[in-house]
């Protein structure tokens, strides 16, 4: 109850840190950390018998980890769209045989799953270890007592996703890393080191340090506990030692102070990472070594003033991700979910919601080094379904043990500034909803007691009235711009945030004319101009006005930055609280929400969020000077911008500046709670200009001086390909990737935007082709392939190198009646 009390006043104060486990090995002969990935046999289909390690599995393919078998496909109409259209449920079976050398008897083995989708069984040389429903949480299990030291041993798991188990791809099979641990019978314990900060200053930060040590040995320990706080450049900044007693097969504690003398504080702009080493010696000889990243900073809520990193105001210029990479299914990859957040980062982005589950640890880490805050959410469902085989099956049992682990990961990451332990909950509609709402606030409070704990509401007005919004610390509020004054009068002490906003749709490049609000399209493709979403959602200008009006609101999450496989909406012939499969619009197989496509190609909404939420001088225009069979009728021109004003060049005649904030411009509008039929945005400006073939030119001024250009030329026929990588050189370790951009272009270099060109690619050297795509939400060409028709005159192709395999890698792309295009990429050890 303190806590609540605590977080549920007008002001507190929250003090962060940082904290991963280091996800290599240990420089010390105590622990030993390796990548458990390679050499795995994979086999779809249930195999009776499999767990058996004399089980003959010489026929099943060879795989290398993270793997989702899904993601191969085929995209098949029997299949969900509301999943993606792809073979994600069913038996898949995995094996690997390894060996562990006779010097470890006595130690402790471990394998560690950081993820895998879902019902895992898992065996060691046929004993049955246990087993582990949920596909977002990691999990963790000692073979020691199984092993044949010295010889080889047989590890089986056994994956078993179920048909109408989530609402979008959840990607299926072994998709995240795997990881065998050997360390001493007294070691540090999983996820068992805690830091704060509780007081930062520019002169000093104290660190307070609780590690807990586990013994799972025969006899009591009394160990030597050293915590050394480096800093980036690896330099000591302090350090501590104490003795701890440890009981035979039990945990001890032990709290430590430190204090860093001028310390570096992680943020937005600058992401200072520290690292906390904890060492445990026994008899003048280190026994165990543990790292711990974290970040000194301080975060604070205030319901009058807002968020606060550092002492400075923060707005969330905030986006909702699922954990998909598009062509790559759900397999985690370390480099495709960088460029995921740096591509979010040039739209302005500076949070992520981790929509609607635990993320990858490759995300969390990411987003300690490059800036961005983060809301990590549990749970898309609780005790009463929104799918027939979803987690509410588990929910009793395991909603406790997988809140835990999520916190515990990922409480020391500077990134975390939140937990949300919900999202658009059916319990919200239950005069008892509050009940399991304060209980998981308090697992995650007593977990973490120096972050706010939040819940994305839906259902208004009922959990405003049943208590469940009391009951958190952060109200979120989804698709709600029009009720957060009502809300905030109602309750001056609630923070307020819009916790999943507008929800309008799009597709690349594509303009539907006239404009008009529409359900669906017959090309089941959705405008670009964006005024088009199901009932319940709004243009981005909507949200812009609702935040500049109530400026003590936090800031939105935008549903969603990138579009996702799955949940087709406005297509499939349901809406989101509908069961069942969505395939009445087939083949529409995945998201159209995104500000950016599925291939990471940026829609024209991703410049409208831009032009509010960066301040390097841009300007965009929209749409594309490719109208033939349209001359002389009047085009709806619209730009983005945030410059002072912008003007419009038609031909190289000028049509007048107009000002953002200034000038509006009318946009169909109607959504719940508004009926339109305008809303009167100062976001867009908008000239109507009859279609000539030649060229659009904006530019925006500040100040009265040019600082921003951009241009849209009529192409003419397609003539050649261009292929533009986004890293010409890779590592040579099997994971790395080049994304490359494959352009349609006429003879003099213009992007022909109505291109469908068949392009064919061909690799030499020590690379394969990963995955293809094209941003296109209603194909179903195949993501593994070797070609890709263009969408709008884009597609991608995603290069990755080979383990262990150096050199050049020549790729060449051709399409009947366009000249060939190649490229050198590199990949180095």
């Amino acid at each position: 109850m303190n806590i609540i009390r605590t977080f549920s006043g007008l002001l507190f104060t929250l003090s962060l840190f940082s904290s991963c486990q280091v996800w290599a090995r240990a420089e010390s002969a105590g622990r030993q950390r390796d990548k458990f990935n390679d050499s795995w046999r994979f086999h779809k289909g249930d195999a009776p018998g499999a767990e058996a390690p004399t089980f003959a599995d010489d026929a099943w393919r060879t795989v290398r980890l993270p793997h989702d078998w899904a993601i191969e496909g085929p995209f098949d109409i029997k299949y969900n769209a509301r999943a993606g259209g792809l073979p994600f449920h069913g038996i898949g079976w995995y094996r690997k045989t390894f060996n562990v050398p006779a010097a470890a008897r006595g130690r402790v083995v471990t394998i560690e799953f950081e993820g895998a989708m879902n019902n895992a069984e898992v065996w060691i040389n046929g004993h049955l270890l246990g087993f582990h429903p949920y596909g977002y949480t990691g999990f963790q299990y000692d073979l020691s007592a199984h092993l044949n030291y010295g010889r080889g041993n047989v590890i089986a798991v056994k994956l078993s996703p179920e048909d109408l188990s989530s609402r979008w791809y959840p990607g299926a099979g072994l998709y995240r890393n795997v990881w065998l641990q050997t360390k001493d019978p007294v070691h540090v314990a999983r996820w068992a080191t805690q830091v704060t900060t509780p007081v930062v200053s520019g002169a000093k930060a104290d660190v307070s340090m609780v590690t807990t040590v586990e013994n799972s040995g025969a006899t009591d320990a009394v160990v030597s506990v050293t915590t050394a706080v480096l800093d980036p450049a690896g330099r000591t900044k302090a350090s501590t030692t104490a003795e701890l007693r440890v009981p035979a097969g039990a945990s001890s504690s032990l709290p430590q102070e430190l204090g860093v003398m001028h310390p570096q504080r992680w943020d937005l702009d600058h992401p200072v990472l520290y690292t906390a080493v904890t060492t445990l010696s026994s008899g003048g000889k280190v026994i165990d070594s543990y790292r711990t990243r974290f970040g000194i900073r301080t975060i604070r809520y205030t319901a009058a003033e807002g968020f606060f990193l550092n002492d400075r105001p923060v707005r969330f210029n905030g986006v909702c991700l699922h954990h998909d990479l598009g062509a790559l299914g759900a397999a985690v990859n370390t480099r495709a979910t960088e460029r995921q957040l740096q591509i979010m980062q040039s739209m302005g982005v500076n949070a992520v919601r981790t929509s609607h589950n635990p993320p990858s640890p490759e995300l969390v880490e990411l987003c300690d080094r490059m800036g961005i805050l983060l809301m990590v959410e549990a749970f898309d469902v609780w005790e009463i379904p929104k799918v027939a085989n979803g987690y509410n099956k588990f929910f009793k049992e395991w909603h406790e043990r997988d809140l835990r682990e999520m916190i515990r990961r990922d409480r020391n990451s500077p990134s975390v500034v939140m937990w949300s332990v919900g999202n658009e909950i059916i319990e919200q509609r239950e005069d008892n909803g509050a009940v399991l709402a304060r209980d998981l606030v308090g697992i995650a409070h007593s977990e973490d007691a120096t972050r706010p704990v939040t819940i994305g509401f839906n259902n208004y007005p009922k959990p405003y009235q049943n208590g469940m919004a009391a009951a958190v610390d952060l109200v979120g509020m989804n698709y709600k711009p029009l009720f957060y004054e009502v809300e905030k009068g109602k309750h001056p002490d609630w923070i307020i945030y819009g916790s999943e906003t507008s929800s309008c749709t799009s597709s690349r490049g594509v303009y539907h004319l006239p404009l008009q609000k529409y359900m669906t399209s017959p090309d089941k493709q959705v405008s670009s101009y964006d005024l088009i979403g199901p009932p319940w959602a709004y243009p981005p200008d909507v949200e812009f006005a609702a935040q500049e009006k109530n400026p003590t609101v936090l800031g939105e999450f935008i549903w969603t930055g990138f579009d996702y496989l799955g949940e087709p909406t406005p297509y499939g012939g349901r809406d989101n609280s509908t069961n069942g499969y969505w395939n009445d619009d087939w083949p529409s197989r995945s998201s159209y929400f995104g500000a950016v496509d599925l291939a990471g190609f940026p829609k024209d909404r991703f410049y409208l969020y831009q032009s509010r939420w960066t301040k390097k001088p841009m300007v965009h225009v929209l749409p594309h000077w490719n109208w033939t069979g349209h001359e002389d009728e009047a085009i709806p021109v619209y730009a983005y911008s945030n410059c002072d004003e912008v003007e419009l060049r038609v031909n190289g005649k000028s049509l007048g500046r107009k000002k953002p904030g200034i000038d509006t411009t009318p946009v169909l509008v109607t959504f719940n709670n508004y009926p339109g039929p305008t809303f009167e945005s100062k976001y867009r400006l908008r000239w109507d200009v009859p279609y000539a073939p030649g060229s659009l030119e904006v530019i925006g001024y500040k100040d009265g001086r040019e600082a921003a250009r951009k241009i849209v030329r009529t192409a003419g026929l397609p003539a050649r390909i261009a292929l533009v990588p986004d890293r010409k050189t890779i590592a040579a370790d099997g994971y790395d990737l080049s994304f490359v951009t494959v352009r349609i272009e006429d003879k003099d270099g213009n992007l022909c935007p109505l291109a469908d060109n068949k392009v064919t690619f061909t690799l030499k050297g020590p690379g394969e082709i990963a995955g293809v795509d094209n941003g296109n939400a209603a194909t179903i060409d195949p993501f593994q392939a070797n070609w890709r028709r263009a969408f709008n005159g884009l597609a991608l192709a995603i290069i990755r190198s080979r383990p262990g395999e150096s050199g050049k890698i020549l790729m060449q792309a051709e399409s009947d009646g366009l000249s060939v295009a190649k490229l050198t990429l590199v990949a180095i050890p």
